[in-house]
């Protein structure tokens, strides 16, 4: 007989009961984990979809880190990525039922198993597709993801087609500023202009920007209502009443449910040579009794408390929760240049905070009485005055019952239409000056 095939304590007699117990334990571990380290298996444990017109994005949520292989094919559309070192299961089987026939971009998902530890997903395409696929580290409460975003390849949003231009090497002008005034502006003895006298006689363009979505529900309630749906639905109420004025259009960074990264938020604000630019949320802390509404602006020079601080690193986060691919060669979804219209544009951002927090005390209580300074990176735009409100904290169990109500939804609303009006009655935008885009 082959001592191999021996019993364990004939085939070493010299060792006793105990080193067998050990070097059998050894020998298993050893089988399982090749020199000691094999890599886990990973698990998918959650698959996502959000559709939007903007553009549709797929995550795919897993234990380990996912590797994939991708590549497209014609007549008809479709786009194959197969997952490596997993194997199917319910998660990914799910993936079909989560694609609506509202979704502009996938007609059908498919996930199957093509061959041992390799699962192939087809996306079925309603239109040809610029993907962009690319892996995110744990972050949160959310474990390694793969995310496929799926670009129209012609952008039928003109002003995020403006951006996709700003991106590639030929770089256009900008759009056209509509005619400003061809009035002299009125000055006073000192030669400096008095804005207080001058007449709104041009299109004053004002850009709302609901924060989180998508993958980055921002702050959840006690009741589980995320911030992003509360505040998306405060712009919408919003930028009716805005429209309402003769003089006035409105842009929404994001009308729908899906991820804006932070950077491009300032850019859209600055291809449509915005005149304000108004963020708005309902933030969380780890008290579940503060309460209030607060307005905040830029600050490069430190937070005016340790919660502006503390409030101003969980929104600068957003792009780490919603997911951004980082390694686009674009300077403008790092840092914004400042220049030295900063210090004018910070003036008007404070006049525009300060009739805004006036107008938030008059149907909420305030949480400062003050306006709070700390560094969002949303509010960079150095030509643009920008102010980042909170409306209410999510994370009050009364105040999030206040959020999610339509009737205090629209009293917020009204509050934030009549600080901009207060905000424009005293200090009437001056012509448009072109600046290079950064």
């Amino acid at each position: 007989m082959p001592q191999s095939s021996l019993p364990l304590d004939l085939a070493m007699p010299s060792l006793n009961r105990r080193d067998i117990l050990r070097g059998a334990s050894a020998s298993l571990l050893l089988a399982v984990t090749p020199l000691g380290f094999a890599a886990p298996a990973a698990s998918v444990v959650a698959v996502r979809v959000w559709p939007a017109q903007a553009y549709t994005r797929v995550t795919i949520e897993s234990t380990v880190a996912l590797t994939f292989k991708q590549f497209s094919l014609k007549d008809p559309e479709r786009l194959v990525v197969d997952l490596e070192g997993i194997d199917i299961n319910n998660e990914l089987q799910s993936l079909s039922s989560k694609v609506g026939g509202d979704d502009p971009y996938i007609q059908q998902l498919r996930a199957a198993r093509n061959k041992p530890g390799t699962v192939r997903l087809v996306l079925d395409l309603k239109a040809e597709i610029k993907p962009q696929i690319f892996t995110l580290n744990p972050v949160g409460e959310y474990k390694h993801r793969l995310v496929i975003d799926l670009y129209p390849a012609s952008q039928n949003d003109p002003l995020l087609a403006f951006l996709d231009d700003q991106n590639s090497d030929s770089k256009p002008a900008p759009p056209t500023p509509p005619p400003a005034a061809t009035k002299p502006e009125p000055e006073n003895k000192d030669g400096s202009v008095d804005r207080s006298k001058m007449k709104v006689d041009r299109l004053i363009t004002v850009v709302l920007d609901p924060g989180h979505g998508g993958e980055d529900p921002g702050a959840v309630g006690p009741g589980g209502n995320h911030e992003k749906t509360v505040v998306l639905a405060i712009a919408k109420k919003l930028k009716a009443l805005l429209e309402n004025e003769p003089n006035i259009r409105v842009v929404l960074t994001r009308d729908g449910d899906f991820f804006v990264p932070l950077g491009v938020r300032v850019k859209k604000a600055r291809a449509v040579q915005a005149d304000l630019f108004v963020s708005i949320h309902a933030d969380a802390f780890t008290r579940p009794d503060a309460n209030g509404s607060s307005v905040f602006m830029l600050s490069e020079k430190g937070a005016s408390s340790t919660a502006a601080r503390w409030l101003a690193q969980t929104q600068n986060d957003a792009d780490l929760i919603g997911g951004v691919k980082f390694d686009i060669k674009d300077k403008a979804l790092a840092h914004t240049l400042m220049d030295l219209t900063q210090t004018a544009t910070n003036n008007d951002s404070m006049k525009l905070a300060k009739s805004m927090l006036g107008e938030l005390g008059s149907i909420n209580r305030l949480h400062k009485q003050n306006v709070e300074l700390a560094g969002f990176a949303v509010l960079k735009a150095p030509d643009i005055p920008s102010i980042l409100v909170e409306t209410a904290f999510i994370s009050n169990p009364q105040e999030e019952q206040k959020l999610i109500d339509e009737a205090y939804q629209q009293k917020m609303a009204s509050a934030l239409h009549k600080g901009i009006k207060r905000y424009f009655a005293k200090n009437p935008p001056l012509a448009k000056t072109r600046m290079a885009q950064s």
